[in-house]
């Protein structure tokens, strides 16, 4: 549950949402490229070319808000240099060779890329897990760049402050108020909300700019066919529907275009650099998934080791961990929500769960009650179509809140509500024990290994081979080359 991390994303107001907390910068000696670190909060200081006087106190009001919505900053200095260099490189080629960009680095599993008005640029580790090349991430750069030179940013940006986007779980599952705890999830979708007709422009001047750098022209169509099959692979999650995926979609179309306009530009032959080898090299160690100060699931259990909490889901229930909350959904159609909200500390949580965020609150049903030392507070609401079952607690002064649901009441709903919400306590050693990290390793190939051989490696995590021939952008099957490196997710 990555709200948690530092507190809760989830205080937030509607006008306030898009975005959270960050940082300064270190600059690569003699570059104009800032590379988001903590600290301080320094704001590029010439405005790219294209944009308006006050777009760079918009990029600077928004983006601390961006990074604590987003898990915060992933720091890793093999590739942030490798970051800054490749758009060093493009800013040359898109004529802004004086303008000042902050890239930032998000430590977030989610692929996704976006950019606000004055010259802030956001890449994922999740998407930097994703791409297999130094052309492929370029060519995400170079997109974005697109975008702010284009004033799509800040389009964007206004559209962000004064649309009230109706979040799908809170108001269209579960009711309530969208200004309490939907917050992120409207962010993000309305940060990606480009128009199809923006994104292939910006498609077009991002080939432009990668080519022109001197980076594979093909390597946008190339990385658009992984993505697609990456949100194929994510589509039963929770995760699947949401960022870069979902705004920007691969479509068969999308990407034949994409090939016939740098075919157009450079030549059927393409070329240019892919640095392979480099890129990995950059990426070696890469944290992938969850990160275990976000929160861990380890089968039917999540386990946030920062805010000392662990909890446990029936058995037929899925856990996802998004960026506002825990999510669990059970085959038979019922779900459960876990996230965390802003509560004052003299506010009692009978009083709280009667205060209107939830739609349908039966008052009479609210209770007081306590499990393993801990606060709590449960009651029964009900809509046209959903029946809930909901509980809060306070732990160490946070207040975070289970939503159950289900079509209809029933026993085994009931029961499975109740051992979730009893099992809420305090994490213990054995339960840290079990949090395994992941990240990204490099293997090398051998005479007679194929696809599938290299794949076997990954057969301990859930989905891993199929996960392993998308990271290598490889199909079951496919040949391998003896001494490369390919990308694997495994333990730490």
């Amino acid at each position: 549950m990555k709200a948690l991390r530092g507190k809760n994303v989830l205080r937030v107001t509607l006008l306030s949402v898009s975005l959270l907390a960050l940082a300064a910068c270190t600059s690569l000696t003699g570059s104009n490229i800032s590379v988001g670190r903590t600290g301080d909060n320094p704001a590029p200081n010439v405005v790219p070319a294209g944009t308006a006087p006050d777009d760079e106190v918009l990029g600077r009001r928004e983006h601390p808000r961006i990074v604590a919505a987003y898990g915060g900053v992933y720091e890793d200095r093999q590739a942030e240099i490798m970051v800054a260099r490749i758009v060093g490189r493009l800013l040359a080629a898109a004529n802004q060779p004086n303008a000042q960009f902050q890239v930032t680095i998000l430590d977030t599993s989610e692929v996704n890329a976006f950019a606000l008005p004055g010259g802030y640029i956001y890449v994922t580790r999740g998407i930097l897990a994703l791409a297999s090349d130094t052309s492929e991430l370029a060519a995400v750069l170079a997109h974005e760049i697109a975008h702010v030179t284009l004033r799509h940013a800040r389009a964007r940006t206004d559209k962000t402050r004064n649309t009230q986007i109706v979040d799908r779980v809170i108001t269209g599952i579960f009711g309530g108020d969208t200004s309490t705890d939907a917050t992120a999830n409207r962010t993000r979708q309305s940060l990606a909300a480009f128009s199809q007709n923006q994104e292939l422009e910006a498609d077009r001047e991002g080939i432009k700019f990668a080519g022109k750098a001197g980076y594979d022209s093909q390597a946008a169509a190339r990385f658009l066919g992984v993505m697609s099959r990456f949100a194929a692979f994510s589509s039963g999650s929770v995760k699947g529907d949401d960022g870069f995926l979902s705004s920007h979609p691969s479509t068969p179309s999308r990407i034949e275009t994409a090939m016939n306009t740098a075919r157009s530009m450079f030549g059927a032959a393409g070329g240019g650099e892919t640095d392979r080898e480099g890129y990995l090299s950059a990426i070696s160690g890469l944290t992938f998934g969850d990160s275990p100060a976000q929160g861990t699931i380890v089968g039917q259990r999540f386990i946030h080791s920062a805010s000392k909490f662990t909890f446990a889901v029936p058995q037929g229930y899925t856990l996802q961990n998004s960026q506002s909350a825990v999510v669990g959904v059970a085959g038979d159609g019922e779900a459960v929500r876990f996230d965390s909200a802003a509560v004052q500390p003299n506010m009692a949580l009978t009083d709280y769960l009667k205060s209107g965020w939830i739609a349908g609150l039966k008052a009479e049903t609210v209770s007081a009650h306590s499990y393993n030392g801990i606060e709590m507070a449960s009651g029964l609401a009900q809509t046209d179509q959903w029946f809930f079952r909901v509980a809060v607690m306070r732990l160490d002064g946070e207040v975070y809140r289970f939503i159950f649901a289900a079509k209809a009441d029933s026993q085994r709903f009931m029961q499975g509500a109740e051992t979730t919400i009893q099992s809420f306590r305090r994490t213990e050693a054995a339960d840290l024990n079990q949090i395994r990290p992941l990240s990204i390793r490099l293997v090398t190939a051998r005479a007679g290994d194929n696809a599938d051989s290299l794949a076997r490696q990954m057969a301990n995590i859930p989905g891993g081979r199929d996960l392993f021939y998308i990271l290598n952008n490889l199909f079951p099957g496919d040949a391998v080359v003896p001494g490369q490196r390919y990308k694997v997710v495994a333990s730490r």
